[in-house]
């Protein structure tokens, strides 16, 4: 079959042809800088990563919609990965689950190194869902760090804080999760809590 006669904008097969999207270049920059953790943290919470390219899309999406109120507005990076959580949520919502690390534990190497770090005994139970029950900010630091391995200067740009925020967040996270599985204040936990 021949193509004289076919629009450009469509195929040989006389399918239209998707055309490439006007993004702005800023928008475009922070979606390549930031597709590959809002897709890591999706997939960690939904479980699978056809759920999580589904949910993420939506994410940017919605800040595409937004994106000159945000770049307005600062703190674009907190702003976007508060979107992320809310879509993430929402979905584990409407699905009627809990997030898949605390389903499957698919993580669990990085899971023991949590529960070393705490000085979890082997026998202590109910972690998972301890962390999910964290206030938002300790949650995202508690995953952020110890589930996926960011280091302190990158959860604090993800997250629009100074590191030292970031640290406070994390420690109060750890003496929550410490409480709520009521697990005994060690001597090196009673110096800094002193």
């Amino acid at each position: 079959m021949s193509d004289a006669g076919v629009s450009p904008h469509e195929s040989s097969q006389g399918r239209p042809v998707d055309l490439p999207l006007d993004l702005p270049l800023d928008f475009e920059a922070f979606y390549l800088t930031h597709q590959e953790f809002f897709h890591i943290f999706a997939e960690l919470h939904l479980g699978t990563r056809a759920t999580a390219e589904e949910t993420v899309h939506q994410v940017f999406l919605e800040i595409l919609t937004g994106w000159n109120s945000l770049l307005c507005e600062g703190d674009l990076e907190q702003r976007a990965l508060s979107v992320l959580h809310r879509r993430v949520t929402a979905r584990l919502e409407r699905d009627g689950r809990d997030p898949a690390f605390v389903i499957n534990g698919p993580i669990s190497r990085a899971l023991r190194a949590i529960k070393h770090e705490m000085e979890i005994a082997e026998g202590s139970s109910g972690l998972y869902e301890a962390i999910a029950q964290l206030p938002p900010r300790q949650f995202h630091v508690i995953v952020l760090r110890h589930l996926m391995g960011y280091p302190t200067c990158r959860i604090a740009r993800f997250m629009g804080l100074d590191e030292r925020t970031v640290d406070y967040h994390g420690r109060k996270g750890r003496e929550r999760l410490r409480t709520q599985l009521g697990l005994p204040v060690t001597p090196k936990n009673a110096r800094r809590d002193t």
